[in-house]
């Protein structure tokens, strides 16, 4: 209307318009962006979805604070600490207050914030606490309310439905991850041998390690929880069948007293040091264990995400590598991959749009992907993942394993395996059996009452 009016005055006054015209172009600057936008995605070489860009905040905005929680070692933390500077920079209205550790006793503790609605705003959950703690979708936002913030086109929808529950998108997922082999290769090259790739050279390395290197020395560390994930990989491989199948345990005792036995054989074999050992060593977890650093544990069965620390963790001069899965483990290809990490905004957020742009900014953001690279695994997004590849910030390492993981295992995994009764240090199912079954208090048979029990009862729950 403006416009118009002064086209007519401009009839009469010729003056009067350029004054006019002067005062329009100050004060209403032509906004090409919807244009750009359009042409953009109606360009015919545009066949994927890209990446966002940071989003346009007024000037006027009052400032925000909101909290953000996740576990991991130092490099994670140090990756996500550097991308949280960055976003508080691109969006100075916006604080994020960090809360992080390592991975002992955390779950305990978030879960006691969930259950009392005292979590932090932004959390890094495990895949399974969408069951645990929000099968009602009570603990969790549904973050499709959040789709014009975050840039879901880069997803797999199958990899989106992993994180629906009760009809409610509860999570963003990072990455798919599962566990492999990895090897000291400095310390087997000092035992006289090379680094194993079937079960029947793992047990004979046990021999060698003591015989060559020393009683201290053993090339494979299995803490419960790794015994756990191992012995079901074992077993998956004997057996082909997954180890929970429409909500109930798809082994019998008699199969997994074989596990059990199996785990039991590593330990007599001197291929993996007992419970006993491992808990005299003093350590949070292996990664920060002296013997891990200094090669007398020369073996883990760990993450593909978590690599990195392991191998940040090792002295200097030593060469860590991938290992491969077993194939003389069984007939069938067992072991399993999982969303390993995800994103989720508490229901108790006071300000979700501000959480909604920070997990953007970190999973589909360039500023943010760029700094994040692959510390929590290979991106599943696609665009992070093009970002990653096309500015080679992969890490080789975990690239390599998780495309041996993602190439090898076949079976699902059930939320309920890593339900907090069974998974939790030191009280959970799995320390029980397996630490029971190391430290002698426990028969093969007892162990695996103790392991049917437990997982039945967080089964029913």
């Amino acid at each position: 209307m403006k416009k118009i009016i002064s086209l007519l005055l401009a009839m009469v006054m010729v003056f009067s318009l350029a004054a006019c015209k002067n005062k329009d172009n100050e004060t209403e600057p032509t906004d090409t962006t919807a244009t750009d936008q359009a042409e953009a995605t109606e360009a015919p070489e545009v066949v994927e979805a890209q990446p966002t860009e940071a989003a346009v905040v007024p000037a006027e905005q009052e400032p925000v604070t909101i909290t953000f929680s996740w576990w991991g070692g130092d490099t994670r933390h140090e990756a996500t600490l550097k991308a949280v500077e960055k976003f508080m920079e691109t969006y100075p209205y916006i604080t994020v207050e960090s809360q992080y550790g390592a991975w002992t006793d955390w779950e305990t503790n978030m879960a006691t914030a969930f259950a009392t609605q005292t979590a932090p705003d932004v959390n890094q959950i495990n895949w399974n606490w969408i069951t645990s703690f929000s099968s009602d979708g009570s603990a969790f936002m549904d973050l499709t309310q959040f789709s014009d913030t975050i840039n879901m086109t880069g997803y797999a929808q199958s990899a989106l439905d992993q994180c629906n529950l009760a009809g409610e998108l509860q999570a963003i997922p990072v990455s798919m991850t599962g566990r492999i082999l990895y090897w000291n290769k400095t310390t087997f090259d000092n035992a006289g041998i090379a680094t194993p790739t079937s079960l029947a050279e793992l047990m004979a390395a046990g021999e060698s390690f003591q015989s060559v290197l020393g009683d201290e020395y053993y090339p494979l560390a299995l803490g419960e929880y790794d015994r756990m994930i191992f012995m079901v990989y074992y077993l998956e491989s004997v057996y082909g069948k997954a180890w929970v199948v429409d909500g109930a345990l798809n082994y019998t005792a008699g199969e997994i007293q074989k596990g059990l036995e199996f785990i039991k054989s590593l330990e007599d074999a001197h291929v993996i040091p007992s419970i006993a050992t491992i808990d005299g060593d003093g350590a949070d977890s292996l990664d920060k264990n002296p013997k891990w650093m200094e090669g007398k544990y020369a073996g883990i069965f760990e993450w593909d995400s978590s690599a990195s620390k392991f191998k940040d963790a090792l002295a200097e001069g030593q060469e860590f590598i991938v290992g491969e899965y077993f194939k003389d483990f069984g007939t069938y290809q067992g072991g399993y991959s999982k969303v390993s990490l995800a994103f989720a905004i508490s229901e108790t957020a006071a300000n979700p749009k501000e959480c909604a742009m920070l997990i953007n900014f970190l999973l589909d953001e360039v500023a943010g992907v760029e700094i994040m690279a692959a510390e929590r695994g290979i991106p599943l997004n696609q665009n992070a993942l093009q970002i990653c590849k096309d500015k080679g910030l992969l890490n080789e390492l975990v690239a390599e394993a998780n495309g041996k993981i993602l190439s090898w295992v076949s079976y699902p995994l059930d939320p309920k395996f890593e339900d907090a009764s069974l998974k939790s240090d030191p009280d959970g199912v799995y320390y029980d059996a397996q630490g029971g079954l190391s430290y002698g208090d426990y028969s093969v048979e007892d162990a695996a009452e103790a392991l049917i029990e437990g997982i039945n009862a967080a089964l029913a729950n």
